[in-house]
């Protein structure tokens, strides 16, 4: 199995891609070690299949699926709807690195701002989020399900030349710019 070969010390180069139906199984996975209200199957599978906003995006390196990353695409704005790497290969910089792609692929499809919820608890995350130029804008009280945990909502602007200093952004299909 190609998993056991990867280790954190290792020097990973992961690539981006758009997430497809046969990802979901190994999506559902981190999605579960990673969150305690997680999505279901189903739910990723109406995202790519039926929702016309959605993009979906996979970071793998040696056909392991290192983490993944959502957001909805509405007029010139993205929203983030769900982010997360597998818990072994954290601290890593990979998060950065995938919200990074993120907000590139939200301004190659003409978003010009970028916002999220994340838990008052995740101080990780925030730390993340405020690094990469988000800052907070409200409070959407009992927001999350499991605990009625209150979500501090945050904003981004995106950089209209943030594509070209990352690199050509991948489309929707699939082919370079």
């Amino acid at each position: 199995m190609k998993e056991s070969r990867i280790r954190p010390s290792d020097a990973i180069n992961p690539v981006f891609r758009s997430m497809t139906l046969d990802d979901i199984g190994q999506i559902v996975q981190i999605e579960r070690e990673s969150f305690t209200s997680p999505w279901s199957e189903e739910a990723f599978r109406t995202e790519l299949t039926q929702n016309l906003f959605a993009r979906y995006m996979v970071m793998e390196w040696e056909g392991v699926i290192l983490g993944y990353g959502g957001m909805w695409i509405i007029v010139d704005e993205a929203h983030v709807t769900n982010i997360a790497v597998q818990e072994r290969f954290r601290g890593m910089g990979l998060g950065e690195r995938l919200l990074r792609e993120l907000m590139r692929t939200a301004v190659w499809l003409g978003a010009r701002r970028m916002t999220l919820e994340v838990r008052v608890s995740n101080e990780t995350a925030q730390s993340l989020y405020r690094k990469l130029g988000f800052q907070p804008s409200g409070l959407r009280p009992g927001y999350y399900s499991d605990n009625r945990e209150d979500a501090l909502i945050m904003w981004a602007e995106l950089a209209a030349g943030a594509e070209e200093a990352a690199g050509a952004a991948e489309s929707p299909e699939g082919e370079q710019e």
